[in-house]
This record gives C-alpha cells, structure tokens and sequence, in this order.
C-alpha cells in the first residue's frame, strides 16, 4: 500500500463530499465515498488493505467525479445566450 495513495482517497473523500445534492451522482459518490472512509478507517487502524482495493476506488471516485463535472453547466453559454 502507498502512502500516495492514501493521500489520494483522502483528498477524493473531501471531492466526492462537496458534490452537488442536485447532481444525478450525488447518490453515487456518497456510497461510493462511505466505502473510502470505510477502507481509510481500516488503514487508520493498521488493517493491511490490498493495492487493488485502492486501486479500484480511485479508479471509481475519479469517474464519478469526471461524470458530475460534465454536469455542470457552462456559464459563459449560458451568459450568451441570455444577452
């Protein structure tokens, strides 16, 4: 296990917890953010957790918030096509 990695799914925990309510993945990354706390709690407590674990949720967290990004709408359109 990487330290690196570690690092990341904290960071991706605090990412997938500032998502919109609005956000049609909302629902998806606060499961998928409860199973990241859930695996750094087990780290915390000095459980050996398998790189492919890590792995796997960092995979997931980076797609679910690449697809909540897509959702946010583009204000400068927006602006546009309200002037």
């Amino acid at each position: 296990m990487k330290e690196t990695d570690v690092a990341l799914l904290r960071l991706l925990a605090k990412r997938l917890e500032r998502l919109s309510v609005d956000s049609l993945w909302a629902r998806r990354a606060r499961g998928l953010r409860g199973n990241i706390i859930k695996i750094l709690a087990e780290i915390d407590a000095g459980e050996d957790v398998e790189n492919e674990r890590l792995s796997l949720l960092i995979d997931r967290a980076f797609e679910v918030l690449k697809h909540a990004a897509q959702e946010i709408p583009d204000m400068d359109e927006i602006k546009r096509k309200y002037n």
